[in-house]
């Protein structure tokens, strides 16, 4: 391996270090978030204070509370009993409640936990959110009294296979909700309806959605990592809030569509007309310790959403709810970029997951392949489109080598910094005249790194992966375990994860092998270059050892390849001898046609070495 592989693979632990670490916010962007958090504080006081007109209310009995009915609305919300009721569709169960008209439970009928998966037991639909975990309701001022309308009672007034209807009345008017369920579909169709509200600010209605997503996963931290807010704004389009803090936003911009999204499933809520900007804001927050939900939920999720109604309707908004998996080709059917929220990295990384990876794995898997073998050719197709640029770098690598003996020497003939001109215009003449470049093994290099790197997004995000057993890995998506420690080590984990010792393995076994190609520093206080070449191996085993296992597995099949590559390559394609003999060819007729014309670089570099040794000429006089 030479020196410039080596720095490719250097640079890729550092890119790969720093992808953990790349929402970390700045001291400004802290500052501005903690402006924004007392802003929200100030708002959620001026809230509270209005929700105590609620709370402050005192409970009647008997004749009182007949009389007080009559006289007071508020007072009436505080008796409201919840009743559920359950209806089933094609993909979801959904529990309902009367106490609001909004849905309380959710179960995805395909899916299972991870729990359920690995015990055989348990609920075979996977629960998204229970009772108690989530909440619509909207907020509107009548006069000057705050009304939700979760606290009001609603009437199951239409129950059809795929449609339930449930009204409150309200001051002579009515605030009707219709939901429709389709056939083999993950949507919701929703409509909210004020009709004949007399006395309502309706232009200031707002919504509040608020979720806890139970876990789902294996491994909760994993979840909580790349659980966040996704939003699209109108006109700037895909955004989303910090995945591994507290964040919250207000809008400058209406919004197109709301999605709470966690690892492998989302909620998204998209009106029919955007939400207004004013008014509009969302928070994820995580949570403390002590709190009870640390164990079992992954994060809170609320918005606050003001929402446009239908001029041409009566007071009504329409909404679509998606409530499903996070499957790339599922969620690109809207047409409404849904697919952004999966991570599958930023810019070029992302074209080569989308334009490349999703549709070969979407192909091998459609061919009946199991996961485990569609990785496999995965890799297989990967490597060989990169062999070019495999066998570029290693004859770059062979021909340094033939070269270290004359570098070493120059390198003993100028061992001043003075001459350091010298030695590096006597280096670029060796290396024209051998037809060798020092910079010729970077560039493959670089052509790897972005596939590389892509590939480090988009496992942990396929969500074809999920549950899907492979050997010893029982869940693709997450870590594999050969052995459970009962304890956790720092950094490590509570786990050995074998598939991550054998990409280690794999990954110091690849190092050793051309570790003859490494030169080491000439310079004092330079790094000695083999022992950061063995330090990335071992950084890997700490790295990966809490991630996707079929992420370890492509890296350790990857691996593999390479070293049956590059033998193919040194056994049967590339004579070192005869390469070696063909740059001395090279050399003699070079030598022989005599000196060459100087290229302008080369001119530049001896001008300025005359300027250096003008410089020391004075300096010493």
């Amino acid at each position: 391996m030479d020196r410039n592989t080596l720095t490719g693979l250097i640079l890729i632990g550092l890119l790969l270090t720093v992808f953990t670490i790349i929402n970390k916010p700045t001291e400004e962007e802290i500052k501005q978030q903690e402006a924004e958090i007392a802003k929200a504080k100030q708002a959620q006081a001026k809230q509270e204070e209005k929700d105590s007109v609620l709370a402050s209310t005192p409970e009647s009995s008997g004749d009182d509370l007949e009389s007080e009915e009559k006289e007071n609305t508020v007072a009436n919300q505080k008796q409201v009993v919840d009743s559920i009721f359950t209806r089933v569709a094609d993909k979801f169960t959904v529990d309902f409640s009367t106490k609001g008209g909004q849905i309380s439970s959710l179960y995805l009928n395909d899916y299972r936990s991870y729990e359920s998966y690995s015990t055989k037991s348990g609920p075979e639909a996977l629960c998204l959110f229970a009772k108690g975990d989530h909440l619509t309701s909207y907020s509107f001022f009548d006069g000057d009294q705050l009304i939700q309308t979760k606290d009001l009672d609603f009437e199951l007034k239409n129950d059809s296979k795929n449609s339930v209807v449930m009204e409150a009345s309200y001051k002579g008017g009515i605030i009707r909700q219709t939901y429709k369920f389709k056939d083999k579909s993950f949507n919701i169709d929703y409509k909210v309806e004020f009709i004949e509200l007399n006395g309502v600010a309706k232009d200031n209605i707002q919504l509040i959605w608020q979720t806890a997503f139970l876990q789902t996963e294996k491994l909760l931290s994993e979840q909580r990592r790349v659980s966040t807010i996704c939003f699209d704004e109108k006109e700037e389009g895909f955004d989303y809030l910090s995945e591994t803090s507290d964040d919250e936003k207000d809008f400058d911009n209406e919004v197109n569509w709301i999605a709470y999204k966690q690892s492998y499933f989302s909620s998204f809520l998209a009106p029919k007309a955007p939400f207004q900007k004013n008014g509009t804001s969302i928070k994820v927050s995580t949570y403390q310790e002590e709190n009870a939900k640390d164990s079992t939920h992954i994060k809170d999720f609320s918005s606050m959403l003001t929402l446009n109604f239908d001029p041409n309707s009566n007071n009504t908004a329409s909404f679509s709810w998606y409530f499903g998996p996070n499957d790339y080709d599922l969620l690109n059917e809207y047409n409404e970029n849904y697919d952004d929220i999966l991570n599958f990295g930023w810019g070029l990384f992302r074209w080569i997951n989308i334009y490349a990876v999703q549709p070969l794995f979407s192909f091998l898997l459609s061919l009946g392949f199991g996961l485990g073998l569609s990785i496999f050719l995965l890799t297989l197709f990967i490597k060989t489109a990169l062999m070019p640029v495999q066998w570029k770098m290693f004859v770059s690598s062979v021909k340094m080598r033939i070269l270290k003996p004359k570098t070493e020497a120059i390198n003993a003939k100028y061992p001043n910094k003075d001459d350091a001109m010298k030695k590096q215009m006597e280096m670029m003449s060796l290396y024209k005249e051998s037809g060798a470049s020092p910079l010729s093994g970077c560039l493959p290099m670089l052509i790897q790194m972005p596939i590389l790197l892509a590939v480090f997004r988009f496992f942990p995000s396929a969500f074809e992966l999920r549950q899907q057993s492979f050997l010893w890995a029982d869940d693709l998506s997450s870590y594999d375990s050969i052995l459970d420690l009962g304890f956790s080590i720092p950094l490590y984990g509570d786990h050995i994860s074998l598939f991550t010792l054998l990409m280690s393995a794999t990954t110091l076994f690849y190092t050793v092998m051309n570790s003859g190609n490494v030169q080491q520093p000439t310079q004092p206080g330079m790094p000695n270059m083999k022992v950061l070449m063995y330090i990335f191996p071992v950084m890997m085993i700490f790295f990966f050892n809490n991630y996707s296992s079929g992420l370890s597995y492509y890296y350790f099949i990857s691996t593999l390849f390479s070293i049956l590559i590059m033998f193919m390559i040194k056994k049967f394609f590339v004579d070192e001898e005869k390469l070696k003999l063909k740059m001395e060819a090279k050399a003699g007729s070079a030598a022989a046609a005599g000196p060459r014309k100087k290229s302008k670089f080369q001119a530049r570099l001896e001008e300025m070495q005359r300027k250096q040794q003008e410089a020391l000429k004075n300096k010493k006089k």
